[in-house]
């Protein structure tokens, strides 16, 4: 086995080492499904799940349709906000908070336990079809841009959107966060189960995501977007309408994007504008999908395990007695940190943890190891 191939699997095993062990050491090493390393490891694999899903989306406009969106804390950021107005009720006569929507109540009528679960789905959804009208209305003018100009052009879109969240105090509350955002199948569960449900359900919506683009990408449809990352002009000449291809690529990894903003809505309870910034809510994502692998939806997954497990033990070995050097500048470690990760995966497998696979489409895969039929023979045969 060359070295490269062990990359993969050590990076992961070192992720997982320090995920589990330091936080078992700072803990005492307690093993307790209320406190301890196991509530931690649920809390961090739920929100590794949350940012997978935006990886994905990711990988769809760009590590397949090759459209350079850097301004994914817009979707991200439109979807959360949409999620929390729906489900959250109006708001209280003389409370602090002000916003708009407050569309909870209307939408649980008294069967079967509607308010658990109910508004939380037309949420999502509504979340997902803000951020896919958003996309459409950007794609009109700039996806004609070259790379440059559009990630220039996204990054503004972005930064627009978060100052009218901040200068419109009415609208989602200003530069205060938005609070009191409800949890889907709250009232079923204690709040010592609750973090594991909230783990199931973001597992599953994962898998949901995952095998819908995976299927998407092995399709036709997704075999045009894959060529027109390689070569536009190559598939135009096949007759194949460019924009529109490009502009379906971008508009379903917004949608998908919209959803993920909306469960980070409800799992964190609270949502402000300071959570969008670039670096977070745009830059990590990217790290993620380039650590992992773009082209890659394993990859990912993976990269948002790795990116984000990094991320965490950073601060949790604030918690030891460090140096004062190091306790002041643990924030800018942190950075730092993920940074390098970057800088190392693209020197030392540039391709990332899972690099692209050159698959044309699963039917043709297993064509090929059936082998030959009985009527290719016969016509190979006539034909010598």
């Amino acid at each position: 086995m060359r070295a490269g191939k062990l990359i993969t699997p050590l990076t992961l095993v070192v992720v997982t080492a320090f995920v589990i062990l330091i936080p078992m050491e700072r803990s005492g090493w307690v093993i307790s499904l209320d406190r301890g390393v196991i509530p931690f490891l649920a809390a961090f694999l739920t929100t590794v799940a949350i940012f997978a899903i935006l990886a994905l989306a990711l990988n769809v406009q760009w590590g397949y349709t090759g459209v350079f969106n850097f301004g994914v804390a817009a979707f991200f950021m439109v979807g959360a906000y949409t999620a929390a107005i729906f489900v959250k009720g109006p708001p209280e006569e003389g409370s602090s908070l002000r916003y708009v929507g407050g569309f909870g109540e209307a939408l649980s009528p008294p069967i079967l336990d509607s308010e658990q679960w109910l508004p939380f789905v037309i949420a999502a959804l509504a979340a997902g079809a803000v951020s896919g009208l958003l996309a459409l209305a950007l794609s009109l003018p700039t996806l004609r841009l070259r790379e440059d100009y559009l990630a220039i052009t996204t990054i503004g879109v972005a930064e627009l959107l978060r100052r009218i969240v901040i200068q419109e105090d009415g609208l989602v509350n200003g530069s205060r966060s938005l609070v009191g955002i409800p949890k889907p199948l709250s009232g079923y569960f204690s709040s010592d189960t609750e973090r594991f449900v909230d783990l199931a359900v973001m597992a599953v919506l994962v898998m949901i995501v995952f095998l819908i683009v995976e299927r998407g990408i092995r399709s036709p449809w997704g075999r045009v977007l894959r060529a027109l990352k390689e070569d536009e002009v190559a598939a135009a000449a096949s007759g194949k309408n460019v924009f529109s291809f490009k502009m379906q690529g971008f508009v379903i990894g917004a949608v998908i994007m919209g959803m993920g903003g909306a469960f980070f809505a409800f799992n964190r309870g609270a949502v402000g504008p300071t959570t969008f910034d670039h670096f977070f809510a745009t830059f990590m994502i990217w790290a993620m999908l380039m650590v992992g692998g773009s082209g890659n939806n394993w990859g990912a997954i993976a990269g948002a395990y790795v990116v984000w497990g990094f991320w965490t033990t950073t601060l949790q070995i604030n918690g030891y007695d460090l140096p004062d050097v190091l306790q002041s500048r643990i924030f800018y470690i942190r950075d730092f940190v993920v940074g390098s990760l970057i800088v190392i995966v693209l020197l030392l497998r540039p391709q990332g943890l899972f690099p692209e696979e050159r698959r044309v489409s699963i039917w043709l895969d297993h064509r090929m190891r059936r082998g030959p039929r009985p009527a290719d023979d016969a016509t190979a045969e006539a034909e010598t």
